[in-house]
């Protein structure tokens, strides 16, 4: 009987097991991105029905951003407590399809504001759950890059890249509605894959090399002490601020502002996602040989540049290439919201501390953010949005000074034991 177990168990290794578990939670995530930037990408085709102002637009955008982060915060610590993180994250990826697919069902605003808060709810868990698993499956040599890939490229790839062109496409061909119930489709087959195929440890070799079978528990309390922790909480609104503001309203001051027709726009907003892929995993990919802390202030800096751009730049193609160049900021998400506090945390307060960390950020800048910017985009404008993108990013560049290195490669060439 154990010869005949031995035959026919499937034996998966380390690295292909590190390698699979990239591919599903690449698209995990990559799907929640193409759910939350299709109401930016159909905000002009719904003002028929719903005639959406820009403080409207900003509470949309900002309600799902508040219930992302409550739900965040709650999954990072029932998780931890629990110690499982699979059924949570099939749970969340299933929720979500669902309540994005339901926003095609809503006939006025408050409908719909509750179908977006119910969707924020449902994907608030699937970073802190994904990221948890990631880093626990990753050579040292690749965590950085595996982690950029899984939250960076792959929202950029499916929320920058393919949804422009395919939400606007089907919004166009057949109607705003539809556009959104097709969202249930590939969260199907993702929660599929995650049940499948994901492990809740990983390999016992990689196992070994990363965290022990059992960790002792840390009180929450002690991981908020943690000068690394803190600053990323800081650091976290800020860049949310330049994020969900700039993916909020820059096609709708494409269009309203420039006159540019939806090709022009969905053209534009596709160059936003070729250089969220880029930087998505060239950003996290460098920080694994100069640092953390260098990557992120060089490119928070450069990332500055891009909302600004968008105002004052009136060439679709000069834009596109612009944006390219400096839209670098998506890279440094995953430094701070995921790879610095998995590299300062014991993994027994690992998704309790990016779950924090990403819902201070969500509830502060990804809330707060977008319903100040509407605000002041109805008093004076829509490049009042874009100004307030680049102040966030400003800051950021500001607080990353006080970060402690955490990256092992450049610890070693430092003389630091790892």
């Amino acid at each position: 009987m154990t010869t005949l177990l031995k035959r026919t168990a499937p034996v998966v290794t380390a690295d292909r097991y590190e390698n699979r578990l990239l591919v599903i939670l690449f698209l995990a995530f990559g799907f929640v991105f193409f759910d939350r930037q299709a109401l930016a990408f159909l905000a002009p085709y719904m003002d028929d029905d719903f005639g959406l102002s820009n403080s409207q637009l900003g509470v949309l955008s900002g309600v799902l951003a508040l219930t992302w982060a409550l739900a965040g915060m709650f999954a990072g610590s029932l998780s931890d407590r629990l110690g499982r993180r699979k059924p949570i994250l099939i749970a969340a990826v299933l929720l979500f399809s669902l309540f994005s697919s339901a926003s095609g069902l809503m006939t006025g605003f408050v409908g719909l504001l509750a179908a977006r808060a119910l969707m924020g709810t449902a994907e608030g868990a699937v970073l802190p759950m994904s990221q948890s698993l990631m880093v626990e499956a990753s050579r040292e040599s690749r965590r950085g890059l595996n982690m950029g890939l899984l939250q960076g490229s792959s929202a950029g790839l499916l929320g920058g890249i393919v949804a422009p062109v395919v939400v606007v496409w089907m919004a166009d061909s057949f109607g705003w509605r539809t556009a959104f119930f097709v969202t249930i489709v590939p969260g199907l087959i993702v929660a599929g894959l995650i049940a499948k195929f994901v492990l809740e440890r990983p390999p016992l070799a990689r196992r070994e090399e990363t965290v022990p079978e059992k960790a002792p528990k840390v009180p929450v309390k002690d991981v908020l002490r943690l000068r690394n922790v803190v600053i990323c909480m800081l650091i976290a609104p800020c860049y949310l601020t330049w994020f969900v503001t700039m993916i909020t309203f820059t096609p709708k001051y494409l269009t309203d502002e420039k006159d540019w027709g939806s090709g022009t726009m969905s053209a534009v907003m596709t160059c936003l996602g070729v250089a969220w892929v880029l930087w998505g995993f060239a950003t996290p990919g460098i920080s694994d040989r100069i640092g953390r802390r260098k990557a992120l202030i060089g490119f928070t800096a450069v990332a500055v540049c891009c909302p600004i751009a968008v105002v004052y730049v009136d060439s679709p193609v000069l834009l596109g290439t612009l944006m390219i160049l400096t839209y670098t900021g998506l890279g440094c998400f995953t430094l701070f919201m995921a790879t610095i506090p998995a590299e300062t945390v014991p993994r027994a307060a690992l998704a309790t501390a990016l779950g924090v960390i990403m819902g201070v950020g969500e509830l502060a800048g990804g809330f707060l953010g977008p319903l100040v910017a509407g605000r002041a985009s109805d008093i004076w404008g829509l490049q009042a949005a874009m100004f307030i993108a680049a102040g966030g990013a400003a800051l950021v560049v500001a607080l990353s000074f006080g970060l402690r290195e955490t990256a092992p490669a450049v610890l070693r060439r430092r003389g630091v034991e790892v």
